[in-house]
C-alpha cells in the first residue's frame, strides 16, 4: 500500500472544491514541461488543459441534449455522391454562420440521398461551435406538440424551443398530418422565422406540400416562411445511399 501523500490530497481537495478537476493531473503537466521553464508555464499549461477539458465536457452536455438519433460526422459523409450540391456549400454552412445570422437550411430530395446523416452532421458541427441543437422527426415533433397542448405544457414547451439555436426537423415527408398537427408545427416555424435557425429535410418539393397538410393557405404561408433567408439544397441523386450501402455490404 502507497503513502498518503499530504500536499496531493490537499490539491485534490482544492480542485473539488474550485471545480477544476484536471488540476488533479498536474504531475502529466509537470513531466511534460521542458528545461527551464518556470511556474508560469507550469500554470499556463493546468490552466489551459481544465479549459479545454471544460470545453469538451460542454460539447459532449449539447450533443447529448440535442438527441440526435444516432451520432453522423461530416467526416464520414460520401460527398462525390451528391450531384446537385457541391462539397464547399456544406462545409461552407458547417461554419454556422447561418446559425449566427438566423438563415434555414432545406434539405429537398428523394430517400436515401444522405439528408439525415447531413443535418445530424451540421448539428453535431453546431453543438461543438457551442450552439444549443434540437433533433426532432417532423412526426416526433407533431406529436410532442399535440400531448404538450393536452397536458397544458405547450406554452412551455414551445418557449423551450424558440431558446433553441439550432432546431432539426426530419423526415418531413412521409405521414401527413391532421389540421390541428399542422396549426402546432406551423406555429413553432413562424415563431423561428428571422428569429433562430432551423433545418428541414423533405422528399417532397414545396409544390407537393399540399399532401402533408390540409390547409393550402397555410401551407403557402410555412413555405414563404421557411424558404426566407434560406439555403435551399437540391439532393436528388441517382442511387439510394442505403441501397448502395446494402449492395456493397453484399459482396
Amino acid at each position: 500500500m502507497s503513502e498518503i501523500n499530504p500536499t496531493r490530497e490537499a490539491i485534490k481537495l482544492y480542485a473539488k472544491q474550485l471545480k477544476t478537476p484536471s488540476f488533479t493531473q498536474y504531475e502529466d503537466i509537470i513531466r511534460q514541461l521542458e528545461a527551464g521553464q518556470h511556474y508560469e508555464h507550469f500554470l499556463r499549461d493546468l490552466m489551459k488543459r481544465e479549459v479545454l477539458q471544460r470545453q469538451e465536457n460542454q460539447q459532449k452536455r449539447k450533443i447529448k441534449a440535442a438527441k440526435f438519433p444516432f451520432p453522423k460526422t461530416l467526416d464520414e459523409f460520401d460527398f462525390n455522391r451528391l450531384q446537385q450540391v457541391s462539397s464547399a456549400t456544406i462545409w461552407e454552412l458547417a461554419s454556422g454562420d447561418f446559425i449566427k445570422n438566423r438563415q434555414n437550411i432545406v434539405m429537398i430530395g428523394n430517400p436515401g440521398a444522405g439528408k439525415t446523416h447531413l443535418s445530424i452532421g451540421l448539428g453535431m458541427r453546431a453543438c461543438q461551435a457551442g450552439f444549443t441543437v434540437k433533433f426532432y422527426t417532423a412526426a416526433n415533433l407533431a406529436m410532442e406538440l399535440s400531448e404538450a397542448l393536452q397536458f397544458n405544457r405547450l406554452s412551455k414547451f414551445e418557449k423551450n424551443l424558440s431558446k433553441v439555436d439550432l432546431l432539426i426537423l426530419d423526415e418531413l415527408s412521409y405521414l401527413t398530418f391532421n389540421r390541428h398537427q399542422s396549426e402546432l408545427l406551423f406555429q413553432v416555424i413562424s415563431e423561428r422565422s428571422e428569429r433562430a435557425s432551423i433545418i428541414v429535410t423533405t422528399n417532397l418539393e414545396f409544390s407537393r406540400w399540399t399532401e402533408l397538410f390540409e390547409n393550402e393557405i397555410m401551407v403557402s404561408a410555412l413555405i414563404d416562411r421557411i424558404t426566407f433567408r434560406s439555403h435551399i439544397l437540391n439532393m436528388n441523386v441517382d442511387d439510394s445511399y442505403r441501397l448502395l450501402q446494402t449492395i456493397q455490404g453484399g459482396h
